[in-house]
């Protein structure tokens, strides 16, 4: 049996079947509405949107603080003991959490830091793939999984739509300009983790099933990414046909599995409803 537990933060947004099939440990990052912190695991994706509905306003969101490491890294020390933890943490370049890890690792033995570079569905892959590799190797040493770990994170790809640029107008991401104009235009940037920061690549035209597609070709394309796993990423909205759609192009493109992984309430107060996304690791 494997003496090597792994955790991440709650915006890898992993599907609840895969965290309790490997034993992920998790910590929320907060959200807050109307000066309200409320954390990540307390809220639905509903209440966000709601919360939008009702002000046109957005939550904001903040990282987890060195406390809260240091009380998570305990509880996972008290229930495994005798395990290396080996943590895979949302990129630093986005947000301070990673640093507030590293600030109460200080007191841990055995306890192991990975900047994985990547939030979301990104983030979900590396974690899925580490706890695959200790599926498949139960007696792996540490040195060798972390290794394996991070050798894959700058093959590893993300990219996503947002259905409308309203979330991201609210948030102060794009101006009310470009707003009008690319409502106007139909426009529908793709945004992709680059160096583990979010950066918008190209724009595509049209209504999300047509740009879903155009998305699904363009990546493919673009990156050799290997045929064992694809995880598709959607925030809460998105049309049953399009997914039916995305998952038909996955399989003629010869994925042998692929993982819907929904958006939480931190990653969908940026995407908004209906966010498609695409991750998965080249060659």
């Amino acid at each position: 049996m494997s003496k090597i537990v792994l955790s991440t933060e709650s915006v890898a947004d992993l599907p609840k079947h895969l965290i309790e099939k490997y034993q992920i440990q998790e910590i929320p990052m907060h959200v807050i509405i109307d000066g309200k912190d409320y954390l990540e695991s307390e809220l639905t994706v509903e209440q966000v949107y709601d919360y939008y509905r009702r002000t046109k306003k957005i939550p904001s969101t903040t990282s987890t603080n060195a406390y809260e490491y240091h009380h998570f890294f305990s509880k996972i020390r008290k229930d495994f003991p005798d395990h290396m933890i080996i943590h895979l943490g949302y990129t630093s370049r986005s947000s301070g959490s990673f640093q507030s890890a590293v600030i109460a690792a200080k007191d841990f033995e055995n306890l192991f830091l990975i900047d994985t570079l990547n939030v979301t569905g990104g983030l979900a892959t590396i974690v899925m793939y580490a706890a695959r590799v200790l599926e498949e190797d139960p007696t792996i040493d540490h040195v060798q999984l972390i290794e394996k770990i991070e050798s894959i994170i700058p093959k590893t790809r993300l990219a996503f739509i947002p259905d409308s640029l309203d979330f991201l107008r609210a948030g102060g991401r794009v101006s009310n300009a470009a707003f009008i104009g690319g409502t106007l235009l139909k426009i529908k940037p793709c945004i992709e983790l680059i160096e583990g920061k979010l950066v918008p690549t190209r724009k595509y035209h049209g209504n999300m099933n047509n740009v879903a597609k155009k998305l699904m070709h363009d990546y493919l394309t673009q990156y050799n990414i290997d045929r064992k796993q694809l995880n598709l990423v959607y925030s809460l909205g998105l049309d049953e046909g399009i997914k039916r759609n995305m998952e038909i192009m996955a399989k003629e493109n010869g994925f042998e599995n692929i993982e819907w992984i929904q958006g939480g309430p931190t990653i969908s107060t940026h995407s908004g409803p209906g966010c498609f996304g695409i991750s998965g690791i080249e060659h």
